[in-house]
Parts: C-alpha cells; structure tokens; sequence
C-alpha cells in the first residue's frame, strides 16, 4: 500500500474550505484518502480527529476537537462531518471509574460547539484521550487477518515491529478510550496501537504524519502476509460442491429462490423483501466450489462492527439443482436451519448475560453459492451493496488468514455484545420503511413519458426501479432523470425487446441477477399507428399488435416464472388505455391491439391468482410529456387529431383537459399514483380497471 497524499492536493483542500480551520481542512483530506480505499475502510466504518485551538463568541480560547459524526463516510465527508466538542472538559472524564453508554452519549452531545451536529462516534472519548493532533482509524483487512489469528498478538509485533502496541478486544466506549490511553502513556514512544479484531490507530501532529503511519503499518501487514502465505494453495476444489448446468441462469434462479424465502412478515403483518447483490469475480467463485466454504461460513465476521450489517455468518450452497422445486427446498432447509442457529444464540447469550433485549430477525444476510459466488441481502438496495462489499472482503481475507495460521474469530457472546449494542444498532436508522421497499419494479417503455411518471412515483414510494426499452438513448435519457431524483442504485436500464420473448426472459433473468428478482410489473411498452381500416397496411397492423398486445405477452409470461419460483406474490398492472372501451376513428390499430391486452390480463388475473399475483389495469387518456420527453405516441397522434379537429399545436392538450367531466389533466404521474395504489395493496383487488382519464362517460368502465 502507497502513500497517495500530495502536498498541491492537501493545499487545494484548504483552499476549498475557507471559514473552517486550516487543520480540519487537512483532516477532510486525509479522511478521504483513508475512506476511498476499501482496503481500510467500508461503508461508514472507521473514524478520524483533529484537535485545534478556536476562539468561542466570548473572545475566549479554547481546546476543541472534531471527529467524524455518525452516519458520514470517511470518503466524502465534508467539514460538516466533523461534529466539535469541547476537549478540556471531555478529558475530565477520564477520571471516572465507569461511564454507561447512555450517560457517554449525554455527554458528547451536550459539550457539542454546535447542538445541530450530528452524533459524534462512539470512539470519540478514545480520539479525546490520545494526546495527538491527528488520530486515525481504520478497519484494514491485513490487520484484521492478522489479529484473528489464535497467536495474533505475536503476529502483530513481528509484522509491524516495536512502535505498534497490541490491545485485546475491548467493547468500543469508555473502557476501550481508557485503555488506550493508559497503553500510550505506560508507551509513549509509539506510533500505532492495534485493537485485536478491531483494526488500527495511527497518530501524529500533522495530519500527512498520522496519515503515512497508517499506510505504512498496513503496508507492513501485506508485505508480511504475501512473504509468509507465498507458496501456499489457498483453496482446493472439493468434489462435493456442484455448479448449476447454466451459470446464468443459475444464478438467476437462484436469486428468485434465495429472495423468495427471506421474505417475511413483520409485527405489523408487512411483507418484507429484500434486494439482493450478486457478487461472482472468479476468485469468489473459486472459493465457492473449495473445500474451504464451508470453513469459511461458519466463522464469523472480520470485526464486530460487520455484524450488523451481515450476521455473524454465511449459508453455504453447496449445490444448485437444475430442477426448481428441488432448488427451492434446498434454500428452504438452508434458511431454516441458519434461523433456529440464530434463536438459539440468541437465548443462550441473553440467559447467560441476563438481559432483556427485543431478538432481531432472525434471516441471514449472505450466501455463498456453489459455482456462482456470493449474494447478500439487504432492505434496501444500499444495504445490500454494502454487505457485499463487506462479505466481499471477508471471503479474501479469510482464505489469507486461513493459509496464514488459521482464522480465529472472536466468540460469540462479543458478537452478541456488538451486535445488540444499542449505539450499534443506531448506525441501522429506525425510520419507518417507505411501502414498497425492498420491492422491485420492471416497467417497460422505459423511454418513454409514461414511464417517467411511473417511475417517479415508483421510486417515491421505494421501490427500486427497472426500466426497460429497446430504444437505448431514450431509455437513459429516462434512468438519468430518475436517477438526478432518487440516486443511481434505485433506477438501472436494460434494453429489452418485448416482441421477443427470448429477450424478455433473459432480460428477467439479468435483473434477478442484478437485483434478486421481481416484484411489480408494468407492461407499458406501446406504439400507435393512425390509419382508417380501409387504408392500413397489414404489416403496420402486425408491428402494432407485436408491441402492445404480444408484447403484453411477452412480459406476464416472463413474469409469472418469476413470481412462480419467488412464491410471495407480487403485482402486475397493465398500462392500457380508455380507447378499450371508447376506440377512436382511425386508431384501429392501436385501440384492437390493446383491447387485446386488456382481455389478456383479465385472463391473467384468473390464472395467476394461485400464486397471488394480482393483475390490473389502468386506462389513462391524453398523457402528453413534457418538453424534454414528449410522448412518442402523442408524436404518432398529434399532427392528424389536430388536422381532424382544427387545431393548433398549443391548443391540443387544453381540447383533451376540457372535454373531461373534471377538466383535469392528465398527467404521467398521475398514472403512476395508479400504479403504486395496486403495487400496495391497499384493497384486495384483481381484474380491475382503473380509468384515469379525467372523467369520460364513453370510457366508463362497463
């Protein structure tokens, strides 16, 4: 590992930061050099200070210092992200004999400079404590190979030399700050301190000096890693484990079952899914077929501070049948089996340390599977993208602490500890879910107006969003929108032809593997064609029908697969249109074509209710876009509704609002407003249409 500081760089930072104190402005640059590199830190983890001299509104000079506040990432964090304390007063508390978390926390929020700063971290009496200007943590995955070992200790001072102290693992908090500091002061010579399954402390009076020394300690760690694991074979096939016949598809299907059988229902009886991540570089898949998978599932986290984000362990797949229902019983039993594990940790550590505490869910969080590599679980897709990452980084790490000496982890009552520490658990957030979270909506037509308003009240609601189209430009044009609303993990794009049911199945089958699988569809893909009967051409005719009502087609079919392997149900709401029930002139093709979809959906509602898969409709009239994104069917219609009713362009859409019973406007959002209200089941409703119109007596329902 290298030193990536640079004198211009931390001189441009300061330069950025005018009203902050030089030194914070350098301890936002380290802090960015540490968090960008997920070989120290991942996802929040980790934390750094600074300490200065400031003047308060009283003219009058004081010792403050600034450490990473709760829920900002070492890799973008700003000033802001630093919450200031007040040092002196902080460090008077390292007199007391004890301090409970809750008094810890009282006291760090109510010595804040500023009462609107986030919390600041739970080690931040641990940053106070140490006399340096500059302290750095990191969670480094050589320190941590190093430390879980069962002669870690001993591993520690000969790869990283005499100015590296050991500290046993200590819960983080007052008793952990104290430690430390009565460790530098017995050792005041040194320059790093290694918390055993922990990580590593580094300081100094500049922030490149505290900065350096935490390259080059891990530096040191890899180096003596690489020299002692040289040689050695990290994983040996075991004949045991069977890959899937095809890996794609594999994998596919397996999302579908995994994500099937970790849905559940809460207190509030709310079915919660989860997204998951896919992560199959060839050394994870490797490592899935090994005779160390198996090991390597069943010994616990890197650090503690993981657990909350993965449990304490993996289920191993160690085959993936061909066939379904066999598929399906294998994750069944593999879930079931990790959640009496997980009941019976959980009684046996609150019986033995006699407290009461609220069990969590019991559902694992990552899978190791045979010839595929790993998935991990999450509520929302950003959960899911960190568990991977963290899972990620433990298998590799693990197959270097195992040729290394043996991986040793820490035992479960710590985990236990950690894991229902309630300023642990703080980091998860407790807002209430959004309604279609950890739900996953297709919706096709993605380049168009319509589905941007769908996709907009998809997203509102929570659900991750994919669009699909096969005109890419448009189709992005849409993702881009979305995703400048909602962030880019919840809107993906993939080019699908929904005439070609080969590309629409294997179009689900890459969003099972991106995404897990599928919850809400939207067959939404149409195009118009204006022309009397007598003057249609049939092949104009055939390319409207292969769109709007094969295409239809296409995508329930599709889905029902999905939603059959799944086996929790799922929605699918067919955008159709009031010209089922109010044709136009002209408009034989369009009007027939999705009269058909329509019928075919109501037959849809009959077949898949077994599977509580609910199909609807909705009729909408006259959606029109924006300036931006115009409708592409309003582009077809416009010019000859205009020439048949003699008007101009400005005036088409307020003819269509005023020949409404409400007047109204109809617009895509609107739509997706529908789309959401039978996405979450808010009446147990199938076979329904739902007219958005505006109010049209010749498109009433009947």
């Amino acid at each position: 590992m290298e030193s990536l500081y640079h004198k211009k760089e931390a001189e441009a930072s300061i330069a950025r930061y005018p009203t902050s104190p030089k030194e914070l402005a350098l301890r936002v640059y380290t802090s960015r050099l540490i968090g960008q590199n997920p070989d120290l830190v991942l996802h929040g983890g980790g934390n750094t200070s600074v300490k200065v001299k400031i003047t308060n509104i009283l003219g009058e000079e004081m010792d403050v210092f600034f450490v990473k506040g709760s829920g900002w990432d070492l890799a973008t964090i700003e000033p802001q992200g630093f919450p200031g304390l007040d040092l002196a007063y902080l460090r008077k508390l390292r007199r007391l004999e004890t301090l409970s978390d809750e008094e810890m926390v009282n006291q760090l929020r109510t010595h804040l400079l500023d009462a609107s700063s986030p919390d600041p971290s739970v080690e931040a009496l641990l940053h106070a404590f140490l006399p340096h200007r500059f302290v750095d943590h990191t969670h480094a995955d050589s320190i941590l190979i190093l430390t879980n070992q069962k002669e870690g200790e001993v591993l520690v001072r000969e790869a990283l030399g005499p100015k590296a102290a050991f500290v046993p693992f200590i819960m983080p908090g007052f008793p952990l700050a104290k430690a430390v500091a009565d460790l530098y002061e017995r050792s005041p010579d040194i320059e790093a301190i290694v918390l055993s399954h922990h990580g590593l402390f580094t300081f100094g009076e500049d922030a490149r000096t505290a900065y350096e020394r935490m390259i080059t300690y891990v530096d040191r760690a890899e180096r003596f890693i690489a020299e002692r694991i040289r040689g050695k074979t990290l994983t040996r096939r075991c004949p045991d484990s069977k890959a899937p016949t095809d890996r794609a598809s594999g994998a596919a299907r397996v999302a579908q079952a995994i994500r099937g059988t970790l849905a559940y229902q809460d207190e509030q009886r709310r079915l919660r899914r989860f997204i998951l991540e896919l992560r199959d570089a060839p050394d994870l898949v490797e490592v899935s077929l090994s005779e160390e998978a198996k090991r390597i599932c069943t010994t616990g986290v890197l650090t503690p501070d993981h657990i909350i984000r993965t449990k304490n362990s993996p289920v191993f797949l160690n085959v993936v049948p061909d066939e379904d229902e066999e598929l399906k019983r294998i994750v069944r039993q593999a879930v079931e089996t990790y959640k009496q594990q997980y009941d019976a940790y959980f009684e046996a550590n609150v019986q033995v340390k006699s407290v009461q505490r609220k069990q969590l869910d019991p559902y694992p969080r990552i899978f190791l599977v045979a010839g595929i590599g790993l998935f991990a679980a999450g509520f929302t897709r950003k959960d899911a993208l960190i568990a991977a990452d963290i899972a990620e980084h433990t298998v590799r790490a693990k197959r270097k602490a195992e040729a290394l000496g043996g991986y040793h982890p820490l035992p479960e009552s710590d985990l236990f500890d950690m894991e229902y520490w309630s300023l642990e658990q703080k980091k998860l957030g407790k807002a209430e879910p959004l309604p279609l979270q950890g739900q996953i909506a297709v919706v096709t037509g993605g380049g168009g107006a319509m589905a941007l308003g769908i996709g907009d009240r998809l997203l509102a609601a929570g659900a991750v969003v994919i669009l699909t189209d096969v005109n890419q430009e448009r189709l992005e044009k849409v993702r881009a929108r979305l995703a400048a609303r909602y962030g880019s993990r919840q809107v993906e794009a993939l080019v699908i032809d929904v005439t070609d049911l080969k590309s629409v199945e294997e179009g689900f089958d890459e969003i099972s593997r991106k995404v897990g699988g599928v919850d809400i569809v939207v067959p939404n893909a149409g195009i118009a064609h204006v022309a009397e009967i007598e003057r249609m051409e049939l092949d104009d005719l055939k390319r409207v029908l292969d769109v709007n009502l094969l295409g239809t087609f296409t995508v329930i079919k599709a889905a029902a697969q999905v939603f059959r392997r799944q086996g929790t149900g799922g929605n699918i709401i067919v955008n159709s249109t009031k010209n089922v029930f109010d044709p136009g002139a002209a408009f034989g093709a369009y009007s027939a074509s999705k009269a058909g979809a329509h019928q075919l959906a109501k037959v849809a509602a009959l077949e898949l209710a077994p599977l509580n898969v609910r199909v609807n409709l909705i009729n909408a009239d006259a959606v029109f876009g924006d300036d931006e994104l115009p409708s592409g069917l309003w582009e077809v219609v416009g010019p000859e509704r205009m020439r048949a009713r003699g008007l101009q362009p400005e005036e088409l859409k307020a003819y269509y609002r005023n020949r409404s019973l409400l007047k109204a406007e109809v617009r895509a959002e609107h739509v997706g407003n529908a789309v959401v209200f039978f996405a979450t089941e808010q009446t147990p409703t199938t076979g329904a249409t739902l007219p958005v119109d505006g109010g049209l007596p010749g498109a009433f329902p009947r």
